[in-house]
Parts: C-alpha cells; structure tokens; sequence
C-alpha cells in the first residue's frame, strides 16, 4: 500500500503550497490552487456554491488514486513515458479529472495538485523529475502489483 499526504502549509490568496509526503517520507512540495476550506465530509452542494472552477484546490479528506489512461496529457513528454497513463484522484466531490501532474505555478494546476521544489515564491521547479522520481518508484510499481495507492489533503 501506498499512502500519500499533501499537507497544506501555505496558503495565500491565489496558490497553496504544501509538503508532499510518500510514506511518511517527505519527498517535495506540492502546489495547488487557493484552499477555499473544502472538506469532502461537506455537503456537495456546499462544495459547489464555495468552488471557482479552475481556482480551487480540492476537498481534504483522503482518497484513492489509480492510473488512468489521460488524453489531455498523454501527448506530454511526460505523460508519454507513461502511455498516457496518469495519476487520478477518484471521486473528489464537485470535482473531475483531478490528477497529480507536473506544471509550474497555479495557472497549470485546475484543481490538481502539481508536485516539485518550492523555490520560486508561487511555483514549483523540478516539477518533472519529481514526478518521475513519483511515478518510478512509488506509483508504477504499486500499480503492477495491485497495491492500494491513497492520498490524504489535509
């Protein structure tokens, strides 16, 4: 099993930097669009009437993530390496197709959580070699062998 944390640290008006965890070990920062206090535990119609599209970061709470096929980033270098395969955060109330990608500041996350070095004040660097650090060797091998993979927003 596979547990992942994002843990939220802080939060300013347009972007939300956190700590992104792997196990207990902390692997990089996390970059996310501005934390509205959305909890999955809230009513979806709470979620609804709080959430900007394209500007919110999801609900905490704790979730499951499996790879899935993306077409939107399956043209990526990085998607590529994967076959297109990405990780997505399942059942996220008021939200859909949130994935952990890599970007650079909060106009390329959409609600997901882009994971890399919080250097740059409102950016990540390194955001690709994270992501492959995530993916080879946490996310692709817990997948082969059938383990659960979850991730907790808090």
């Amino acid at each position: 099993m596979i547990n992942l944390v994002v843990e939220r640290k802080w939060k300013k008006a347009e972007y939300t930097i956190g700590r992104f965890y792997v196990n207990g070990a902390f692997l990089c920062n996390s970059l996310e669009d501005t934390d509205r206090g959305l909890d999955k535990s809230m009513p979806l119609k709470s979620i609804q009437m709080k959430k900007i599209k394209d500007k919110t970061a999801i609900p905490t709470g704790t979730y499951i993530v499996r790879l899935s096929y993306s077409p939107k980033f399956s043209t990526k270098v990085w998607g590529k390496k994967y076959n297109g395969l990405v990780p997505e955060i399942v059942d996220v109330p008021g939200f859909s197709g949130v994935r952990i990608h890599p970007g650079t500041d909060a106009s390329s996350t959409s609600g997901c959580p882009i994971i890399g070095d919080n250097k740059i004040t409102g950016k990540v660097i390194n955001s690709q070699k994270r992501y492959y650090e995530l993916m080879n060797d946490y996310i692709v091998p817990a997948h082969k062998a059938g383990d659960t993979i979850t991730i907790t927003i808090r």
